[in-house]
């Protein structure tokens, strides 16, 4: 089953959620970074950033850093730029984008159900990674940007999501990247009317944020062997139909052709299947076909069946053949985690600015990938295995600070 759990979120006042919100702040460039911290005080990147300005500073990723995040917060709900509900709620959640839009629910996942494998995983963590980010929530004790979940469809959910959204929202504001954000309070009754629906949803999968919520587990389980039993037993997450979702490709680029010519390198190719040369370039039409873009030349690679082991839940991944017949025995690259040589560029890059990488010489070779479908996610994960690296973009990509989870309450 699926346990979603209503939560009590600390959250912005109205007037001052748009101000608040924020991508993380790894995804803006320093400039823009800079002039947000510098021109708008009610970011929440001044909280993620408490060292903004100040010529002491404490050593990354440190206690010290993470003492200073906590204060953070805590100034921000002295100065009621931050409540916290008084009941416990799930939220619904609305992301409306120029071509799409997403609803969803906001609650609390159940690290029991993660342990259980109600919860579904396909991506292997970095320990190191996941350490850093259980210290963050044992010292800061909040969750401001939460894992998102897919669930298979309920027509039940669904219409009591559809109610819901029909009335006023809490929230409704647009930010500059064209994307419209509206949020919805569930009361009380209607939280667990909702939370009862989802108890019939056999399995939920991680879209996005396996870091996260591994670290959510890890601390559960120090505070469970502490003697805490139920601290921290849930991670805010937003659940979103499987089929809402947009899954997008990484496309890889690679800084050599590990001393081939061109013609050498494209003869290589031949040998796994049929390679075409393309008069546009362009991205490909189906699973199993590549193409590869080098000298201001495209072309279409389609796989010799053969060498694809269509009933393997991995081995049928293009991420996975472009990895075991190419990039490895070819061009010299075996660990994608490690290797210089290469590069992950997501889906909704425009596709020019990734040809153009290739043109100014930055790098001598671009490969597309076909979008791997949800249905090839699950299956990944049914089995126990995980995706190869950088196999998917998913979107949404949620604001942080919308909702906010005491892990403690």
């Amino acid at each position: 089953m699926a346990n979603i759990q209503p939560f009590r979120a600390l959250r912005p006042v109205r007037s001052k959620v748009h101000l608040v919100a924020t991508r993380p702040y790894y995804s803006y460039k320093p400039n823009v970074l800079k002039a947000k911290l510098e021109d708008n005080p009610y970011t929440l990147l001044h909280i993620i950033n408490p060292e903004f300005n100040r010529l002491k500073r404490t050593e990354a990723n440190s206690n010290e850093r993470f003492e200073l995040v906590k204060e953070g917060y805590e100034l921000f709900k002295e100065k009621g730029i931050l409540i916290q509900d008084q009941e416990a709620h799930l939220y619904v959640y609305r992301q409306t984008c120029p071509d799409r839009s997403y609803t969803g629910v906001i609650g609390g996942a159940d690290v029991e159900e993660y342990l259980s494998d109600h919860i579904k995983k396909h991506e292997a963590t970095l320990t190191e990674r996941e350490g850093v980010f259980t210290r963050y929530l044992d010292i800061v004790g909040l969750n401001a940007e939460p894992a998102l979940m897919s669930y298979e469809g309920s027509a039940i959910i669904d219409a009591i999501v559809n109610s819901v959204t029909q009335n006023r929202p809490e929230y409704e504001f647009t930010t500059t990247d064209l994307i419209t954000h509206e949020l919805w309070i569930l009361s009380v009754d209607e939280s667990t009317e909702l939370a009862t629906e989802f108890k019939k949803i056999e399995a939920v999968y991680i879209a996005d944020g396996h870091h996260r919520s591994a670290s959510s587990v890890a601390l559960y389980e120090k505070y469970k062997a502490e003697g805490n039993h139920g601290k921290g037993q849930f991670f805010l997450a937003y659940f979103v139909r499987e089929d809402a979702l947009k899954i997008l490709e990484f496309q890889r680029l690679v800084k050599h052709l590990n001393g081939l010519s061109s013609e050498e390198f494209i003869g290589r190719l031949a040998g796994l299947g049929t390679i075409t040369a393309l008069t546009t370039p362009r991205k490909p039409l189906t699973a199993h076909e590549i193409t590869v873009y080098l000298n201001n030349t495209c072309y279409s690679l389609v796989l010799d069946s053969t060498r694809i082991d269509e009933n393997h839940p991995t081995h049928s991944l293009d991420a996975e053949l472009l990895t075991q017949w190419i990039l490895d025995p070819i061009l010299g690259i075996s660990d994608l985690k490690t290797s210089d040589d290469i590069a992950f560029v997501p889906g909704n890059t425009p596709f020019v600015k990734v040809l153009n990488q290739v043109n100014d010489g930055t790098f001598s070779v671009a490969f597309f990938l076909f979008p791997i479908p949800m249905s090839a996610v699950k299956k990944v994960a049914d089995h126990g295995m995980y995706m190869p690296p950088k196999s998917t973009w998913v979107e949404p990509k949620l604001r942080s600070g919308l909702t906010i989870m005491d892990i403690h309450d």
